[in-house]
């Protein structure tokens, strides 16, 4: 996971360093921004479910989890471009019903690094379109539990330093621009499991979320 970062990283910076040289030697004189870079930072919130991909009679209720990070908007013209971002990201479910007479609530929280890699398309100054591949690593799982007079907590952490055991996935939305301030709107969805060693399966259960962002770009 630290290879990832350190890669996105080098990858960005190369990047966005020869943009920004090839702009000394060139004078915009436009009010629109498209065309320009910008760095920005990021916050808001995320509305996580799962669903079960084998349709049998799993059914759980979304919760709210906390959204936060950076992107770097790098132009490719006035009308695309790419913007990739580094996120913390929580997800999770409710979970409740009975057992052996009993009434229960089961609350999962998980904790995600994660990675989007979006195409842009600024149609219009103050809209930007998303879309792209997402890389997620998980961090942190949190199950808490109420029921039968009972209540516990289990809390496990997760150490990978292996960038391609990931969790795959799919997101995009729209981003409104209005001068420094960015309002994001965004879904996305899990597609597999990529296990490390080349291979990837499908996972039975599959986040699938909606994220309100507010942030500050500069």
């Amino acid at each position: 996971m630290k290879k990832a970062i350190l890669l996105i990283a080098m990858v960005t910076l190369t990047v966005t360093g020869s943009y920004a040289q090839s702009e000394t030697t060139t004078t915009n004189t436009s009010s629109d921004n498209r065309g320009k870079l910008f760095f920005g930072l990021k916050i808001g919130t995320n509305y996580s479910n799962v669903y079960d991909t084998q349709g049998q009679d799993f059914v759980a209720d979304a919760k709210f989890g906390l959204a936060a990070g950076g992107f770097v908007s790098i132009p490719l013209g006035t009308y695309f471009g790419v913007q990739p971002e580094v996120l913390f990201s929580q997800k999770g479910y409710k979970s409740s019903g009975t057992f052996l007479g009993s009434s229960y609530t089961m609350t999962r929280t998980t904790d995600y690094l994660e990675v989007p890699i979006l195409a842009a398309f600024k149609p219009i100054e103050y809209v930007t379109v998303l879309f792209g591949p997402e890389f997620s690593y998980l961090m942190k799982q949190k199950d808490d539990f109420t029921g039968g007079g009972l209540s516990s907590t289990q809390e496990q952490t997760y150490t990978n330093d292996n960038y391609r055991k990931n969790i795959f996935g799919l997101t995009g939305g729209v981003d409104l621009n209005v001068d420094h301030l960015v309002i994001g709107l965004r879904t996305g969805w899990d597609v597999s499991d990529n296990n490390g060693d080349g291979t990837s399966t499908t996972p039975r259960y599959k986040n699938m979320w909606y994220q309100a962002t507010v942030g500050f770009r500069f």
